[in-house]
């Protein structure tokens, strides 16, 4: 592979040639392994960190080295690395075999102007630790930063992001898999995006580089290339954090019909924190959120459920306000509300006043995989296969080379 001729600081001469010979022994088979992983959106500063030089390509494929030390904003259409401009719209990063530290900046606020570049308050920051590529792309007024990275590094860094890894071996194998064959399923249907998942519950948490211990890397090797199957295509393989109950069947939760998504009895979270709990929200917080998410409603005078699923979750609720009646679905109503303030739609509801007090038990979607449920069983002495028949019934274990492209669920 031929590169354009460039001019290098002396100092970063010997780091250069370092790490442009890990990319060219690398790149291709990264290109074939790989899953491409939105870290965030509407960046505004990127702060990169490495242990040598970076190398840096435009969507020109112009490359240059820049500082280990290297800080990235936007200008224009364009970027700013270092104070030099860019005219491009994408930018790959690359370093050696230890990866980058990356920082991720981007506001709670506005994000500022070029010509006015004001912090703004309150910032949220993002530091993680990656191996692979880093993509950043121009989006909006801010920017996507992007990981490129080995599948299988992706699962470690799921792994505990997703669960702690000191849970029993084979737990943590099962949620290998798991978050394996989702990946895949995912990178399959995304050619047309940018990205194939997110980093964070939308998809799976991904932490990147930081809380690989030796358990994790024990069970992703243990596992290494193995997904779930459905007629040898890997399936979408939910998980949630608890039950507490039947899990659910996909439809009932998404409208949308998986054969191997199919409730079956969990009665193994008993010790989960989440197992049983107790919420309360504002009705005009609700009010608010419901109209910026594009509901019609006015002031809010009673919630009842209307429908309830098989494992006595809610499936609909009435509201009626002001201005009439909605019928709205359980999982809408998390959303509105927020999922960490209405951890499952398994509850009642105690009251509704200036605040709307709920009980309830389990915490997530309750679809696929109970993580705490999957906890106990494996710690009974079930292996990881076994619990992932028993959660996800109808599939097989296969090597992920051997499979076919997902079948698409019905509505």
């Amino acid at each position: 592979m031929d590169l354009p001729p460039i001019t290098l600081p002396s100092r970063l001469s010997l780091c250069l040639v370092m790490v442009v010979s890990v990319v060219l022994a690398s790149h291709a088979a990264l290109a074939a392994q790989s899953i491409r992983v939105l870290l965030s959106a509407d960046v505004y500063r990127l702060e990169v960190q490495a242990d040598g030089a970076v190398w840096l390509t435009d969507s020109s494929r112009d490359g240059r080295a820049i500082r280990s030390d290297a800080r990235i904003t936007t200008y224009g259409k364009g970027f700013l690395v270092n104070g030099t401009r860019i005219a491009h719209e994408r930018l790959t990063l690359r370093a050696g075999e230890r990866g980058l530290t990356l920082m991720l900046v981007k506001p709670n606020d506005k994000v500022p102007s070029v010509s006015k570049p004001v912090k703004p308050v309150n910032d949220q920051r993002l530091a993680i630790p990656v191996s692979g590529l880093v993509h950043v792309v121009r989006k909006g007024k801010g920017f996507l930063v992007i990981n490129q990275v080995d599948l299988e590094e992706y699962v470690k860094g799921v792994v505990p992001g997703e669960v702690n890894s000191s849970w029993h071996p084979e737990m943590l194998k099962a949620q290998a898999v798991a978050a394996r064959t989702y990946a895949l399923y995912q990178q399959m249907l995304s050619a047309a995006r940018d990205y194939d998942v997110v980093a964070t519950v939308q998809d799976q948490v991904y932490k990147g580089k930081d809380g690989v211990d030796t358990a994790v890397l024990r069970a992703v090797d243990e596992t290494r290339g193995l997904v779930l199957t459905y007629q040898q295509a890997p399936i979408y393989a939910a998980f949630s954090s608890t039950a507490a109950g039947l899990t659910e069947d996909a439809v009932n939760v998404w409208s949308k019909e998986y054969p191997y998504l199919k409730g079956v009895e969990c009665p193994f979270d008993l010790e989960s924190p989440f197992y049983q709990w107790k919420a309360s929200f504002r009705v005009d917080k609700l009010e608010q959120n419901l109209r910026q998410q594009g509901y019609v409603v006015g002031t809010i005078s009673s919630i009842e459920p209307l429908a309830f699923s098989r494992g006595g979750r809610v499936a609909k609720l009435r509201i009626l306000h002001s201005e009439g009646e909605l019928i709205l679905r359980g999982e809408d109503l998390r959303k509105a509300v927020g999922y960490s303030i209405v951890p499952s739609t398994q509850f009642t509801i105690d009251s509704v006043g200036r605040e709307v007090v709920l009980s309830g038990y389990g915490a997530g979607h309750a679809v696929g995989m109970c993580q705490w449920g999957a906890k106990e069983l494996a710690e009974l002495g079930y292996s990881f296969s076994t619990i992932l028949s028993y959660y996800y019934p109808g599939t097989e274990l296969q090597e992920m080379s051997l499979t076919k492209p997902p079948i698409p669920p019905t509505s």
